[in-house]
């Protein structure tokens, strides 16, 4: 028996045909930001087929957005972790630092 419904790593790329009017009308840089944009959705292919959506943009632009979620918490997490290391070392600097001759 065949399958009845293509498997959404197909379906992706049909939907990527389908915006491939709109991706040529773009500057050459934002076509290929485009294309990398895109393809993000393939992280996340299986959990895509098992959201069962009829429409296949929604999760693909889903996947896309939760992926951009994720880079950004980990950029904020990592600016506190430096940012921390700053408060320490700023600390550290004042502690290590001799205090002022008094005038005589």
């Amino acid at each position: 028996m065949g399958r009845t419904i293509p498997s959404f790593r197909l379906a992706t790329l049909v939907e990527r045909d389908e915006w491939k009017e709109f991706c040529s009308r773009l500057d050459k840089s934002d076509r290929k930001l485009f294309d990398r944009m895109f393809s993000i959705s393939h992280l996340y292919n299986s959990a895509c087929s098992y959201a069962t959506v009829p429409v296949r943009i929604q999760p693909i632009f889903m996947s896309i957005i939760f992926h951009h979620y994720v880079t950004l918490k980990g950029l904020e997490a990592d600016m506190r972790t430096k940012s921390t290391s700053n408060q320490v070392q700023n600390e550290t600097k004042v502690t290590l630092r001799r205090p002022a001759k008094e005038d005589k």
